[in-house]
């Protein structure tokens, strides 16, 4: 039997960065949450593992074979003690390539979430965190894509059960954001704190929005200082209509804007995709903790 999940666009509503810790990684605090545009990641019993890529993305993924998917499923294998997992996987590659929204890890832990059933294990065996660590500091918080406080190296985390469904507009200018490369530009220049705000007094859409408006996303200004284009995208979000905030996700070069209603994301999305044929843009939803279960379930086929 084929089951299918969603692999979701992983958004950093803010992000704080310190220096450079001993173990030479950044310590960082961010409230990260998932929308509900992705990639789509499906398996189905196969005589062994093999990955196929597709979609409008696929061309730019160069080495399947060393695709973050097959290295979280080999790591599955190992931890399990039974091997690779005998899966076809495809991945319909739906998001932009090194565009700030975890699309690599996210990918993998959908695969992992679609694998455990397959091969007789239950949804919180230690096996699959083990795996999901494999892919980066991100592993974790994507294989279980809830709303959560990030802290430490990005692995540290809490869930935050008050976040609302936030309406957002996700936009792409067509230019890669490496995460190495704007680390690098980071570390030249004023290095920040990776403090850890307090939580919104309010968690309507308009209070969340005002919250994030008075955090940072530290890696913003070194990722314009090599890709100009991601400012370019970000004053068109926040020159359009019924925008509440626009902001950055990650590392870029995918920046976003939050809306007080599903309506208003549309009609944003339609009038930027209309002025900027050539750019990614897609309206949707950041899910909350309550909705966010259909993110992580998978679907037989």
């Amino acid at each position: 039997m084929r089951r299918t999940a969603t692999a979701p666009a992983k958004i950093n509503l803010f992000l704080h960065v310190g220096a450079t810790g001993a173990d030479g990684y950044h310590p960082l605090a961010s409230l990260v949450a998932f929308a509900d545009v992705g990639d789509r990641v499906s398996v189905e019993p196969a005589e062994r593992l093999s990955l196929e890529v597709q979609g409008p993305f696929a061309a730019a993924l160069a080495d399947a074979d060393d695709n973050l998917i097959l290295r979280a499923l080999r790591r599955l294998g190992e931890a399990t003690g039974k091997g690779p997992p005998a899966l076809r996987v495809v991945l319909d590659k739906q998001l932009p390539i090194a565009a700030g929204l975890g699309g690599g890890s996210s990918d993998a832990g959908a695969a992992l979430r679609l694998a455990a059933p397959a091969l007789g294990l239950e949804a919180d065996h230690p096996a699959l965190e083990t795996a999901a660590a494999v892919v980066g500091a991100d592993g974790p918080m994507c294989l279980h894509v809830r709303p959560a406080w990030a802290e430490g190296r990005g692995d540290r985390l809490t869930v935050e059960t008050r976040l609302p469904d936030l309406p957002i507009l996700l936009v792409n200018p067509g230019v890669p954001s490496p995460t190495g490369a704007v680390y690098r530009a980071y570390d030249a220049g004023p290095v920040r704190s990776a403090d850890r705000p307090a939580p919104p007094g309010d968690w309507s859409p308009r209070g969340v929005a005002d919250w994030v408006s008075r955090q940072r996303n530290d890696l913003e200004a070194p990722a314009l200082s090599l890709a100009p284009a991601i400012g370019e995208a970000l004053a068109e979000v926040a020159a359009g209509e019924g925008v509440l905030l626009t902001r950055m996700s990650g590392s870029g070069a995918t920046v976003f804007g939050l809306y007080a209603d599903d309506a208003a994301a549309r009609a944003a999305a339609q009038a930027l995709a209309a002025r900027r044929p050539g750019w990614w843009v897609r309206a949707g939803r950041l899910k909350g903790a309550e909705a966010n279960a259909q993110l992580s379930g998978d679907n037989p086929a």
